[in-house]
C-alpha cells in the first residue's frame, strides 16, 4: 500500500495522515468548499475538492470519494469516524470499485449497525444483556406486558442509530403507548427506520467500552477499557483509561466478552464494544461501533499502540503486530473534547473565528486538532475543535495535568468546553471516581461557570491594581534634598 485517501476532515484526517507518513505511505485529502484552507488539506501530499460545504453534498457523497481515489491512484480509503465510517453501502461500493476500505467488512457493519441484530449475534456467545425484548416491537400490548414483566422504569430504544435519538424512559405502564409512538416517530425521522425495542432502565449506569482489534487471520485482541460516563445529550465529553472502578477480574471478563462480540461478526480492523455497568458492577452489552473512536488516544497512551498503524497493517492483510499477553496497562490517560460550544447555554454550538488559539504543551500533554489561530469554525460540521489528552503515572497526576493544560489552553473569539472540563476535573464526584452518566444533570449548572469567571476576573483585577501601584511607586521621584544618582534611579526601577 503506497497511497491512501482519507475520507474525512479536521483533526482525525490529520491524525490518520501523520501515522501514514511515518509508515512511508502517501496521503490524499478530500475537502469541501468550506475546507479549502483547512490544515488537513495543506498537510496531505495531494488534495481533491469533492463538493460544496454541506456534508451531504461533499463528505457524504461516496461516489465523489471513490472518484477522487481513482483519479489520484490511491489504493485504499481510511474513513476516520463520522460521515461514511459506518456506512455498509459505502463499504460495499469501495469493495466493488476494487479498492480497500481500512475498516471492517460491509457484513460486519450491517450486523453491528443495528442494535437488534447486534444483540442476536452477541447472544450466540452468551454475552450479558439488559433484560428486555430481543426483537423489534410489533404489538404494543405484548410489548407493554413484557415491560411489566421486566419492571418499570423501562427504556424504549431505536434499533438503528444512536446519540439518544428514538430513546424514551417510561416510568409507568399507562405512559407506555404514548412514549412508544414518540420513539418510533423520532427513530423514523432520524434514521429512516422506526424499529424500537425495550430494555430495563439502569438508573445509575456507567458507560464502559472496550477497544478491540481483529485481523484476517482470525486473531482478535482487546486493548482494555475506556470510561466514557461524563456526557451531555448522550454524547461523550470526557473519557479516560483505565476506568477507576473496574477490578482486574471484571476487566478480564469484559475483555473476553468484547472479543467474543467481535468474533460473532468476523470482525476485522479497529472497533469498540460498549457496555453499561450498573451500581453492582454488573455489566451488559450495549452496542458495537465499527470504526475508530474519537477517544482512541487514551487507549494509545496507556498501551503504547498506534491504532491507526494497526488498522493500516490489518487492511494490508498483515496479522496484528502483538498478542494479548504482550499488552499491559501503563499509567493513566484522560481526554477532554474541546468543543466550540457554550456550556453556560445548554452546550449549544458557538460558531465564530479563533481570534486567539494557543495549545498547551509540556510533559504528558497531547493535542489532536485541526485548527490554527485566525481560522473559522464552520457551521456545517461537528463543532469539535480538538481533543486534549493528558497522560501520567496515575489518575491523580493525570487529572492535575489536565487542569494545568486547560489553564494553558488559550482560545478566544468563541465559547468552548474548556471551563466545563476544568469543572469536571475539580469536582469531588469525578476525583473520587463516584460518578455515572448523569454527572451533568446531577452536578453541573451553567451559573457555576459564570461564578468561576467572575471570581477569576476579580482576582485578575486585584492583581492588576497591585502591579500598577507597585509600578507607580517605583517611578515616583524621591522626596529628598540631595541629588539622586543614576545608580539610585536604576536601582529603584528594578
Amino acid at each position: 500500500m503506497k497511497k491512501i485517501l482519507v475520507a474525512n476532515r479536521g483533526e482525525i484526517a490529520l491524525r490518520v495522515m501523520r501515522s501514514a507518513r511515518e509508515m512511508g505511505i502517501k496521503t490524499v485529502a478530500v475537502y469541501s468548499e468550506a475546507d479549502r484552507n483547512a490544515l488537513h488539506v495543506r498537510y496531505a501530499d495531494e488534495a481533491v475538492l469533492i463538493g460544496p460545504a454541506p456534508s451531504n453534498q461533499s463528505y457524504l457523497v461516496g461516489e465523489n470519494i471513490i472518484k477522487a481515489c481513482k483519479e489520484t491512484g490511491a489504493e485504499a480509503i481510511h474513513p476516520g469516524y463520522g460521515f461514511l465510517s459506518e456506512n455498509a453501502a459505502f463499504a460495499r461500493q469501495v469493495k466493488e470499485a476494487g479498492l480497500i476500505l481500512i475498516g471492517p467488512s460491509p457484513e460486519a457493519m450491517e450486523i453491528m449497525g443495528n442494535k437488534l441484530s447486534a444483540k442476536a449475534a452477541a447472544l450466540k456467545y452468551n454475552i450479558p444483556m439488559v433484560p428486555g425484548t430481543e426483537e423489534a416491537i410489533k404489538d404494543v400490548n405484548e410489548a407493554k406486558n413484557r415491560a411489566v414483566e421486566v419492571g418499570f422504569p423501562i427504556l424504549i430504544k431505536a434499533a438503528a442509530g444512536g446519540g439518544g435519538k428514538g430513546m424514551r424512559i417510561v416510568e409507568r405502564a399507562e405512559d407506555f403507548e404514548e412514549q412508544m409512538k414518540l420513539a418510533v416517530s423520532e427513530a423514523t425521522s432520524a434514521f429512516g427506520d422506526g424499529s424500537v425495542f425495550i430494555e430495563r432502565y439502569v438508573s445509575s449506569p456507567r458507560h464502559i467500552e472496550i477497544q478491540v482489534l481483529g485481523d484476517e487471520h482470525g486473531n482478535i485482541v482487546h486493548l482494555f477499557e475506556r470510561e466514557c460516563s461524563v456526557q451531555r445529550r448522550h454524547q461523550k465529553v470526557v473519557e479516560e483509561a483505565p476506568s477507576s472502578v473496574l477490578t482486574p477480574e471484571i476487566r478480564e471478563r469484559m475483555g473476553k466478552c468484547a472479543v467474543d462480540v467481535a468474533r460473532s461478526c468476523n470482525y476485522t480492523g479497529a472497533g469498540t464494544v460498549e457496555f453499561i455497568l450498573d451500581e453492582n458492577l454488573d455489566f451488559f452489552f450495549l452496542e458495537m461501533n465499527t470504526r475508530l473512536q474519537v477517544e482512541h488516544p487514551v487507549t494509545e497512551m496507556i498501551t503504547g499502540i498506534d491504532l491507526v498503524k494497526e488498522q493500516i497493517r490489518i487492511a494490508q492483510g498483515l496479522p496484528i503486530s502483538f498478542k494479548q499477553e504482550d499488552l499491559a496497562i501503563n499509567g493513566h490517560a484522560i481526554e477532554l473534547r474541546v468543543y466550540a460550544e457554550d456550556p453556560a447555554n445548554n452546550f449549544l454550538p458557538d460558531i465564530g473565528t479563533l481570534q486567539t488559539y494557543k495549545i498547551p504543551q509540556g510533559p504528558g500533554v497531547r493535542v489532536d486538532d485541526g485548527f490554527e489561530q485566525g481560522m473559522e469554525i464552520p457551521i456545517y460540521y461537528d463543532p469539535m475543535i480538538a481533543k486534549l489528552v493528558t497522560f501520567a503515572k496515575d489518575r491523580t497526576e493525570a487529572i492535575e495535568r489536565m487542569v494545568r493544560a486547560i489553564d494553558e489552553y488559550e482560545i478566544t473569539g468563541i465559547a468552548t468546553t474548556l471551563g466545563f472540563g476544568k469543572f469536571v476535573m475539580q469536582h469531588e464526584a469525578f476525583v473520587s471516581g463516584k460518578f455515572d452518566t448523569h454527572f451533568v444533570p446531577k452536578y453541573f449548572k451553567p451559573e457555576m461557570l459564570v461564578e468561576d469567571n467572575e471570581e477569576e476576573a476579580m482576582i485578575a483585577a486585584m492583581i492588576a491594581v497591585k502591579l500598577f501601584s507597585e509600578a507607580q511607586a517605583r517611578t515616583m521621584p524621591i522626596a529628598s534634598g540631595n541629588e539622586v544618582t543614576n545608580w539610585q534611579k536604576n536601582r529603584r526601577a528594578l
